[in-house]
């Protein structure tokens, strides 16, 4: 019996979709059995009957093909009423949010589901092309860029006229991951003096090879700033206070401010406080990526652009989804390219390999219990142990 996988149609204002014409097709060559929620990529420019064309069904009743899914692919975390009809060792595989959605995730466990957190994917090099993270974030900082320009009131780049030169902006880019790259690079591509900072010792080459300058206090020796996955980590308070110096000394000259800086699961670091924004000129600009986890910036509003001082603040929520047609290409590559890794081809079956790094990295529930390191509760750990494939 083919494997049967259903794509959900996003709630709450998400524009993004699982599945594109192209996976769909990729997917339907393998022998997989594709049923896309009606109306699924229509904010993303994909209309049902595209899906149609690559061999998908269309429904109408999400919960009832869900219901007898093998694989079940979103965005973001289904609805209580979709987790709750899925069938036993159902597969689903979508951005889960599990540091925050504790119950959530217990739900997936008592459902007996195989809930995948793609957003946990580790950061090695076979993952690279399931990495939903880096490839949003990408997304994310370029749009971050073009979100300051709209509300910034003076040109990026350098001009020089009959009447006068105009100078070039100065843009600082906060957290140099994958967003602030791609936000230092794009503000340089449009003409702006572009700086950065970052914890990772790691990043100064990164930036300046880009075209930014890098400014950093020196941490301790032993400390690269990093954890053993490749994120930002939190650093001690002594080199907080006297980063929070350098950036405040730095951050009054600057003309648009990028703030980028998130540690998984933990809510986002304060970088930027009230006292920096009164120190910024008026007419400057402040985009705030970590918004949704609580902001780099004291004074930012989730879901608005607001202003303080004369300096706008622009938190806007989800930015990959402003971009919802090349988010939405890359996510499903992302989740397409994670059924590949585990999908036997002759037996036209999905094979976990409950060992493997990848399904250890991003799998929460399997068997009844929450097996995520992270998660896990210390008795149950033990309980849930692989074993084997599944």
């Amino acid at each position: 019996m083919a494997v049967s996988l259903v794509v959900l149609k996003e709630a709450g204002g998400e524009t993004r979709v699982a599945a594109t014409p192209e996976t769909v097709k990729k997917l339907t060559a393998l022998g997989v059995s594709m049923t896309v929620e009606a109306g699924a990529g229509a904010q993303s420019g994909f209309a049902d009957a595209s899906y149609q064309a690559e061999g998908a069904t269309i429904t109408s009743d999400a919960a009832g093909s869900v219901k007898t899914a093998d694989i079940v692919f979103g965005v973001k975390a289904p609805s209580a009423d979709i987790v709750g009809v899925m069938k036993k060792d159902a597969l689903l595989v979508a951005q889960l949010n599990p540091y925050q959605s504790e119950a959530a995730v217990k739900t997936y466990a008592a459902q007996g589901i195989q809930a995948m957190a793609m957003e946990l994917m580790p950061r090695i090099t076979r993952a690279q092309s399931m990495d939903v993270l880096s490839s949003q974030s990408n997304l994310s900082g370029y749009k971050a860029v073009l979100d300051a320009t709209a509300e910034f009131n003076r040109a990026l780049p350098m001009m020089m006229t009959a009447a006068g030169t105009v100078p070039a902006a100065r843009v600082f880019v906060m957290g140099a991951g994958v967003a602030g790259l791609q936000a230092i690079a794009t503000a340089k591509r449009l003409g702006a003096i572009v700086s950065a900072t970052d914890v990772r010792r790691a990043a100064a080459e990164q930036v300046e090879s880009l075209g930014g300058s890098f400014v950093m206090v020196e941490a301790d020796d032993d400390d690269s700033g990093e954890t053993e996955g490749g994120y930002a980590k939190e650093m001690s308070e002594d080199y907080q206070k006297r980063q929070a110096a350098l950036v405040a000394e730095h951050i009054a000259k600057q003309d648009i401010v990028i703030c980028t800086a998130l540690i998984p699961g933990r809510p986002a670091p304060e970088l930027v406080s009230t006292a920096m924004v009164e120190a910024m000129r008026p007419g400057s600009v402040i985009v705030d990526l970590a918004a949704e986890q609580g902001g780099n910036c004291k004074l930012s509003k989730l879901g608005e652009v607001s202003e303080h001082n004369g300096v706008k603040l622009v938190a806007h929520e989800n930015v990959p989804g402003r971009l919802a047609g090349n988010a939405s290409e890359l996510y499903a590559r992302n989740l397409l390219n994670f059924i590949l890794a585990f999908f036997d081809a002759e037996e036209k079956a999905l094979a976990l390999d409950w060992e493997d790094e990848i399904i250890t990295g991003i799998g929460l529930t399997r068997d009844g219990a929450v097996v995520h390191p992270a998660l896990a509760p210390a008795g149950e750990q033990a309980d849930a142990e692989p074993k084997g494939d599944a």
